[in-house]
C-alpha cells in the first residue's frame, strides 16, 4: 500500500500542469495604455475570451493582421477580443504609436483593441508577459512577433500558439468557439 501511495506521488509530480498555477493575479488585473495612450480597462473584458498577440509592422508575418480582423469580426458579438500589443523585441516594429495605428488603420482597416509599442520579452517585459510566462511557463515567452496566447474567460491562460500558427487555423478557431461556448 505504501508503495502505491508512493507512486501515486510521484505520478503526480512528473504529470503536473500549467492548471496548478499561482495565479495571484489574473489577466483583468493588470493595466496597459491603448495606441492613442489612453489607459485601456482589462476589466472591460471580463468574461470574455481574448486573444492575446504580440505584432509587429514589418515581420514577414504582419499578413496575419487581416486574419485577426477576420476573427474579431466573426466572434467579437460573442465575447471575444483580439488585442494587438505592438513589440520592437524582435527589432520590426515602427516607432511610434502613431506610426502604428496608422499602419494597421490604412492596411488592414484594423478595429480590434491595439495597445502602445510594449516590449514582450526581457527584463523590459510588459508585466502581462511576465505573468503569462510565470503563470504558463515558456510556451507563453514570444518567440517572434504574432505569438499568440489564449486567455479564458476567467482571465486564466487556456493555451499559446506559435508565429507560425494562423489565427484562423482549425487548431484556435475550434478552441475559441469551445471557451466561447461554455
Amino acid at each position: 500500500m505504501r508503495f502505491l501511495y508512493t507512486l501515486i506521488l510521484i505520478l503526480m509530480i512528473f504529470f503536473k500542469n500549467n492548471a496548478s498555477a499561482k495565479y495571484e493575479k489574473i489577466f483583468y488585473d493588470f493595466q496597459i495604455n491603448d495606441i492613442s495612450g489612453k489607459e485601456l480597462n482589462l476589466k472591460n473584458f471580463k468574461n470574455k475570451v481574448i486573444l492575446l498577440v504580440n505584432t509587429a509592422s514589418y515581420c514577414g508575418f504582419t499578413k496575419q493582421y487581416n486574419d485577426l480582423q477576420y476573427i474579431w469580426e466573426k466572434y467579437k458579438s460573442k465575447n471575444f477580443v483580439v488585442l494587438a500589443i505592438p513589440s520592437n523585441s524582435f527589432n520590426q516594429e515602427k516607432k511610434s504609436n502613431n506610426e502604428v495605428k496608422e499602419f494597421c488603420e490604412f492596411n488592414f482597416n484594423i478595429t480590434f483593441p491595439i495597445t502602445e509599442i510594449s516590449d514582450v520579452k526581457g527584463d523590459n517585459a510588459h508585466p502581462i508577459f511576465k505573468w503569462a510566462v510565470e503563470n504558463y511557463g515558456n510556451s507563453a515567452k514570444p518567440k517572434w512577433n504574432f505569438h499568440k496566447i489564449l486567455i479564458n474567460k476567467s482571465g486564466r491562460i487556456e493555451d499559446t500558439y506559435s508565429s507560425l500558427t494562423n489565427p484562423k487555423s482549425k487548431k484556435i478557431i475550434s478552441k475559441i468557439e469551445n471557451l466561447i461556448n461554455n
